[in-house]
């Protein structure tokens, strides 16, 4: 009888910790989180349905991953599902080597658009514009086409051509292109002096290697009297870097950036550190366009905030958002957006995108003698991607000087090298007394 009556408090004292802990684990979940059991047991039900009911018999893998793509298509257009395959491709887009067009490309209206051509790659020489709108490839339509399968039609191997259609502008007529693949390998960072004393470094996209080319170009430049550092058709890269570059040029305990997400570790403040006084001294230029995008536009933004450079050029993309990659068992992965982030005096310019400090369109020479009214570039910007987040140069093959020819030919650029030269006549007058 004792051993039995023990045997009951053994018991009751389970049943009182199973309560406390069910107790527990149900105030862990919030009300979000109780309310997705209904769903999930009505997409089971679905996926029962079809399995059972539809005409042919249809893998289970299939369905779900056509389901987690649905899903990831009801967020911002930067979240996405990645396939095995585009996994890959996407790991090797951050290392600067990769086979394709050379174009960043983002849905509008269930459009294909270019957001910017790569500088030196098959579709910038082609010159495909930023706002072109893909109404092709080879000969398939791209409405409502998946960014996956889209790229999966411009990829292939090296030297085959692509036929894409094109229309550019809301009246002109569609036209085709056609481009030989290649394979892409971008220089993150080129550089040269277009003057004596006045250095210019073009930084095409943040990749793993872009802060140090950054630092092997200046030092080939001491002393410098000014810097124009080119941001325009960069769309972007790596958060890291975006932070190191703008670190090379701003004084120690300068706030660069900051996240805000809804996780903890989602909130951070990135400062500048103390680095090398011979790169915060001399005056910088930032030149901006509607292709300069993320970690461009943080960069951009910090210099600018930080009364650091003079920024030129025309309006920024507006992607202020900040993307993670998750990786999953089979190999697959979600791009997932986790914060927004600010410039260092806490501006949000996600959708309208950074204003420069001297507003100056960019006219193409060729298209500027010919008398072209519509001579500046029309960029698609981020307010323009569909589901976007609210707010909270021309080849010269003559054999002039390589910086002359770039001045010629680049009216941004050498209105950039004149207000340098101003700085330094300016900074040598004496305020009155």
């Amino acid at each position: 009888m004792k051993r039995n009556g023990k045997l009951w408090v053994l018991v009751i004292l389970l049943i009182c910790l199973s309560s406390v802990l069910f107790l527990y684990k149900a105030r862990l979940l919030n009300a979000d989180t109780l309310k997705m059991y209904p769903q999930l047991e009505k997409f089971t039900d679905c996926l029962e349905i079809i399995e059972k009911n539809y005409v042919d018999v249809v893998p289970p893998e299939k369905l779900v991953e056509g389901a987690i793509k649905g899903m990831m298509s009801t967020l911002d257009p930067h979240s996405a599902y990645l396939t095995k395959d585009a996994y890959k491709e996407m790991q090797i887009s951050t290392t600067g080597s990769f086979g394709g067009l050379g174009i960043e490309i983002g849905m509008r209206d269930g459009i294909l658009t270019v957001i910017t051509p790569i500088e030196g790659t098959p579709a910038f020489e082609a010159k495909v514009q930023p706002g072109d709108k893909v109404l092709e490839i080879d000969g398939k339509s791209t409405y409502e086409m998946t960014l996956e399968d889209a790229v999966k039609l411009l990829r292939g191997p090296k030297g085959t051509k692509v036929i894409i259609k094109i229309q550019r502008g809301i009246d002109e007529k569609p036209f085709d292109v056609t481009i030989t693949r290649a394979i892409i390998h971008i220089e993150s960072a080129k550089s040269m002096m277009l003057e004596s004393g006045y250095g210019y470094i073009r930084v095409r996209q943040f990749q793993t290697d872009t802060t140090e080319s950054i630092k092997k170009a200046l030092v080939t430049m001491v002393p410098l009297k000014g810097l124009i550092l080119d941001l325009r058709y960069d769309p972007g890269g790596l958060l890291s870097q975006a932070v190191d570059v703008s670190d090379l040029f701003l004084d120690e305990g300068k706030k660069i950036v900051y996240t805000s997400g809804r996780a903890q570790e989602d909130k951070k403040e990135y400062i500048s550190k103390k680095g090398d006084k011979a790169y915060e001294d001399f005056p910088i230029v930032v030149m901006i366009n509607g292709g300069t995008a993320s970690a461009a536009e943080i960069v951009a933004g910090a210099l600018q905030d930080n009364k650091r450079a003079v920024v030129l050029g025309t309006k920024s993309f507006g992607k202020a958002s900040v993307q993670v990659i998750r990786p999953l068992s089979d190999g697959s992965a979600l791009k997932l957006t986790i914060a927004r982030y600010y410039t260092p005096s806490g501006r949000d310019i996600q959708a309208t995108g950074i204003i420069p400090d001297i507003v100056l369109d960019q006219v193409f020479k060729d298209q500027a003698e010919k008398g072209n009214e519509d001579s500046e570039l029309k960029f698609i910007r981020e307010k323009d991607l569909k589901q976007h987040l609210e707010p909270s140069g021309k080849k010269d093959d003559s054999k002039e000087d390589p910086a002359q020819n770039l001045l010629k030919n680049d009216n941004q650029l050498k209105y950039a090298l004149d207000i340098l030269k101003s700085w330094r006549v300016f900074s040598t007058v004496q305020k009155p007394s």
